[in-house]
């Protein structure tokens, strides 16, 4: 194991590199996918793509009609071969790979997500990405939760399963999943039914809490429950000096609908989050507004705060404030992510996975997420049907946090995620 993943380590590198320079929102990662698609097809897998590995009508949050068609002739002006566009068509992306050993075995599922996010990269001076010459090529676009490391994982993972195959029995499925950020691509691959036959589920993240390289945590505690909502303000435009008082003004609802979805009150049984991410509204100066519209996203501590207290009274504030204001309101919900647990035997297996490790000195037994994670779909799914199911993290200095212009990692955890993996499926072939 220590010599395989010694001379991984510059291939993981490479390809986290790679990633970062084309960062991709969910539902267009034409550029990802067709990267790891090309990878993997040099091993021993079964790949599968498109409609295959997603529920057409389980996607949510899609981007317009424009947006993909926009997105993927930028694809193809990047070099992306007419074989994996027809198979991603139509915002169809992310890839599974399939490995059966041919021998009876447990049936182990690992997941890795792929996307980016909307946010700017910082081109400033300490910026190791920037420093390093491997910054965003995409203006306003940014890997900015470790998600390129997530890919480079997994294509070492897949490396692993082929280079120890002889050792192994069962099968593998490894999901690159599209979409996590806004909790969004992990539903549609579980209701195509790629999680039924697990019998268990890896899953992980780097950073999270900034921890040194070469300490990690079994599992993951308290993720939080979270719906992603769309709401859009229908008001009536009018000259706002000559006649304001025939107008109808979407602004203002949006805007008091802001203040007030803050004001929710905290529920005595557990945390809950509300945040308005942004909004976008009016015309001009002059111009009473016509639209707005707001993308918020709330979290509870457990899926029924979330869904049963967060929710409607989001939906309330919203609804309350249109009528104030006179306007129509209409609300999208375009992700949702439930509250899951690990299961509790991960903490021993992975002790006892990586004691003769030499990089990982450390287990933590659990560590809090405080955030959210559609990677609980799977989880779910596999504990329903009798399996056991864990998540991971991985742990990094953090220059920045998540989801800030100058995020980033110490690359050195990469290796460590892998060997963490790899280890981990060679306890579980005991």
């Amino acid at each position: 194991m220590n010599e395989f993943i010694k001379k991984l380590t510059p291939y993981l590198i490479k390809m986290r590199r790679h990633f970062h320079q084309y960062p991709e929102a969910a539902w267009t990662e034409y550029v990802t996918t067709a990267s790891i698609a090309e990878e993997l097809k040099q091993l021993d897998f079964n790949l599968y793509m498109g409609k295959e590995i997603l529920k057409a009508e389980a996607r949510m949050g899609m981007p317009s009609n424009q947006e993909i068609a926009d997105n993927e002739k930028r694809a193809i002006a990047e070099g992306v071969s007419a074989e994996w566009m027809e198979k991603m068509a139509g915002a169809f992306t992310g890839i599974v790979a399939a490995y059966d050993t041919g021998r009876p075995g447990s049936h182990i599922a690992i997941r890795f997500d792929i996307d980016a996010l909307p946010i700017k990269e910082s081109a400033e001076a300490g910026h190791f990405p920037a420093d390093e010459g491997f910054i965003s090529k995409r203006e306003g676009f940014m890997h900015a939760c470790g998600h390129d490391g997530h890919a480079a994982i997994g294509l070492g993972v897949a490396r692993f399963i082929h280079e120890f195959k002889q050792r192994l029995y069962g099968r593998f499925t490894l999901l690159f999943q599209p979409g996590e950020e806004g909790g969004r691509g992990a539903k549609p691959m579980v209701e195509q039914g790629l999680l039924d036959s697990a019998d268990y589920f890896i899953g992980g993240h780097i950073g999270i809490h900034s921890l040194k390289v070469g300490e990690i945590a079994a599992t993951a505690t308290k993720f939080l429950a979270s719906t992603k909502i769309n709401a859009s303000f229908y008001g009536k435009s009018a000259h706002a000096g000559l006649s304001p008082n025939e107008g109808r003004n979407a602004l203002l609802a949006a805007a008091a609908a802001s203040l007030h979805l803050n004001g929710i009150t905290r529920h005595a049984d557990g945390h809950t989050r509300i945040n308005v991410g942004k909004l976008e509204a009016g015309s001009g100066r002059n111009i009473v507004a016509d639209f707005a519209r707001m993308e918020i996203e709330t979290r509870g501590e457990s899926t029924e705060l979330n869904e049963n207290y967060m929710v409607p009274e989001a939906r309330r504030i919203i609804e309350a404030s249109a009528a104030l204001y006179d306007v129509k309101a209409e609300i999208e919900m375009v992700g949702t992510a439930p509250s899951e647990e690990c299961s509790k035997e991960w903490v021993e297996r992975i002790q006892e996975s990586v004691d003769e490790s030499t990089a990982i000195h450390r287990v933590i037994p659990e560590l809090t997420m405080g955030a959210s994670e559609d990677a609980t779909y799977m989880m779910q799914r596999v504990k329903q049907q009798g399996g056991s199911a864990t998540y991971m993290i991985f742990g990094t200095p953090l220059s920045a946090g998540h989801h800030h212009p100058r995020f980033d990692y110490d690359e050195a955890v990469l290796p460590i995620a892998v060997e963490t993996i790899g280890r981990a499926v060679l306890k579980l072939q005991q």
